[in-house]
């Protein structure tokens, strides 16, 4: 991939997606999402916390351009009714008649029969088009290859949080596009310690959001990257990783010995991987 701006397909779903995301739960403007999504901005993350900002743009663009919008709807909930309810609950607000995807949150192991029924009754229904899961447990999700029910993986990565290369992206290798699962990532700018000048070490220049961005999605087995702007110019800053584009060997290397740098000044950093 040598152009962020162009559309890829996430993986064996099919879906057609910018490679930078957006998540509902940090209060960025809805006139600065609508704007993201003219400029090829099209996943859309309806998370845990819920702004009436991500709302209104959604709604707004779905009105316009439904099929072009992806939208993602996360559920905790760990009882197949509750699963349902909660997807019923957010398809009203969002005023959409499916979700693109539903992302059954925060999993350390195969999530249970009763919520997989639940989950591909949704899809069965047209209230939901693909499920997506995301865990702290990398080695997770290389055992969930072969459950074609599963299109989509949400993990950590990060310059200082690398662990997803080894024991998640590694098992994608020599994998056609068409048969892996779809890798989104998030927690880019690693709770924004990255962009930190307290916390960037020595002789280093402190990264950009941008720069952030740029690490994660330079890396051939992710498509997706989250963001999570606060405000308008957070958002400008994110989509500039859009222009800049891959980054070079010496680029990355150097965000490389900046996340090192933090990981080892960090005494929480292993309980974070």
């Amino acid at each position: 991939m040598t152009n962020f701006r162009d559309k890829i397909v996430l993986g064996r779903t099919g879906l057609e997606v910018g490679r930078l995301g957006v998540a509902s739960s940090y209060g960025v403007p809805s006139a600065a999402l609508e704007a993201a999504f003219e400029q090829g901005v099209n996943y859309f993350y309806w998370g845990s916390r819920r702004t009436d900002e991500m709302g209104t743009a959604i709604r707004n663009i779905a009105k316009k351009d439904r099929k072009g919008l992806v939208v993602c709807v996360q559920s905790y909930a760990r009882m197949g009714f509750w699963l349902k309810r909660s997807v019923e609950r957010a398809l009203r607000a969002l005023g959409l008649d499916y979700a693109d995807v539903l992302l059954l949150g925060w999993y350390n192991e195969h999530p249970p029969p009763r919520i997989m029924d639940a989950a591909t009754e949704l899809v069965a229904g047209g209230k939901v088009r693909h499920i997506a899961l995301s865990g702290h447990r990398r080695t997770l999700f290389p055992t969930l290859l072969d459950d074609q029910r599963i299109g989509l993986w949400q993990v950590r990565y990060n310059a200082v949080h690398r662990g997803a290369e080894r024991e998640v992206f590694a098992s994608l290798d020599g994998l056609d596009l068409g048969k892996r699962p779809g890798v989104i990532t998030y927690t880019t700018t690693r709770w924004g310690h990255l962009v930190d000048p307290k916390r960037t070490p020595a002789g280093e220049t402190t990264p950009s959001g941008a720069d952030c961005y740029r690490f994660a999605m330079s890396h051939p087995h992710v498509d997706v990257v989250m963001s999570g702007p606060a405000n308008a110019e957070q958002m400008r800053e994110a989509l500039r990783s859009l222009e800049l584009g891959p980054m070079s060997d010496d680029e990355l290397a150097r965000m490389r010995r900046i996340g090192d740098g933090i990981y080892g000044k960090d005494r929480t950093s292993g309980v974070r991987d």
